[in-house]
């Protein structure tokens, strides 16, 4: 975490001040480790970055463009390897997959990762592709939803689903409490997974992640603008309020509660708790809503420890860390985007 901090200071803050609060404020996030495809390892064996020149050199860094480039050169290979291990894990083989969704909010562009995925990993030409974009941290529920209807239109349906966010390519210049908050937090990574129809047969029912029973959503009022994700000309810029934790206070219960309810289950019958990690204080405050006992979210926190907040991919690892733990079941899938959006999944 150390070279994180090092180098946001560079680009965020004008003195000796500024630097120090940017230090305490990394410090606070629960991100110990986390990965960057901007991290170099040069000869001298040192870690580094070049992407990013310091504040005094470029006051608004690299433009959306530049970044939007190297989305388009290090994705395919990040979303290759994610999704060529689910495939294996799922006693699936590539020829059987029949549709492809992409899930991303950190970068675009066409051809782009979806045909990367079918050429790289032997996919069919046929295979059917959607696109999932700029739906943020939740946005792999979006996708199992997605998958979940496509398996109930065609039992024979074989869906990978591939998340994959460069978070580190949208760091934003300049001492704006909110953004550094951001910077401080997100990370890259990859997440996949399959969802097959029941005339799938597979050879590797043991590594199930579970039937996705059912889906949800919630938008919370008057919440416009506690959590927002733009394009800017120096790459894509969020904001998130603080008053993120109280509105999932506030709002979170009574949604779940009903919802849980009207498919035959209830807070204390859930076995795990999928949380997105957008931030530990987001983590209590689900906790605190919802009286989750204190160790119920220790995967988020642990995820969220040593990868950072991954975006629409943290999830996937969430799960993938549940089914390796073997957490009794159903798992509820939860996470926040903006909106306020609350999407949830419940997995049998």
């Amino acid at each position: 975490m150390e070279m994180s901090t090092y180098y946001a200071q560079r680009m965020s803050c004008r003195d000796d001040g500024e630097a120090e609060k940017v230090a305490k404020l990394y410090r606070r996030t629960g991100v110990d480790t986390r990965g960057s495809v901007l991290l170099e390892q040069p000869d001298t064996g040192a870690i580094t970055q070049s992407f990013y020149p310091p504040m005094t050199a470029e006051p608004q860094g690299p433009t959306t463009l530049d970044r939007n480039s190297r989305f388009a050169r290090e994705a395919p290979p990040l979303a290759c390897q994610a999704a060529g291990e689910a495939i294996l894990q799922s006693g699936n083989t590539a020829d059987q997959i029949t549709h492809l969704v992409i899930v991303t909010c950190t970068g675009f562009n066409s051809p782009g990762v979806d045909i990367e995925l079918i050429e790289q990993l032997g996919l069919a030409p046929t295979t059917q592709r959607i696109q999932i974009g700029f739906m943020g941290c939740h946005a792999l529920i979006n996708a199992m939803r997605t998958a979940r209807g496509l398996v109930a239109a065609d039992p024979e349906a074989c869906v990978l689903i591939c998340c994959v966010e460069l978070c580190s390519l949208h760091y934003q210049y300049g001492y704006d409490v909110q953004r550094i908050v951001s910077g401080a937090l997100f990370a890259d990574g990859a997440a996949a997974m399959i969802v097959a129809g029941s005339q799938q047969s597979s050879a590797a029912d043991s590594q199930s992640l579970g039937v996705i029973e059912a889906t949800g959503s919630y938008l919370i009022p008057d919440s416009r603008d506690a959590m927002t994700w733009t394009i800017g000309d120096h790459g894509f810029q969020m904001t998130l309020a603080a008053t993120v934790p109280g509105f999932v206070e506030r709002y979170l219960p009574g949604f779940l509660d009903g919802w849980l309810r009207s498919h035959g289950e209830s807070i204390d019958s859930i076995g795990g708790w999928a949380v997105h990690p957008g931030g530990v204080r987001i983590l209590h405050a689900v906790e605190t809503a919802l009286h989750l006992d204190g160790t119920a979210l220790e995967t988020s926190r642990r995820v969220l420890r040593e990868h950072g907040n991954m975006s629409s991919a943290t999830l996937g690892v969430i799960l993938a860390e549940f089914h390796r733990q073997g957490v009794p079941r159903p798992w509820l899938t939860l996470g926040f985007g903006p909106g306020l959006e609350v999407e949830v999944a419940l997995l049998r």
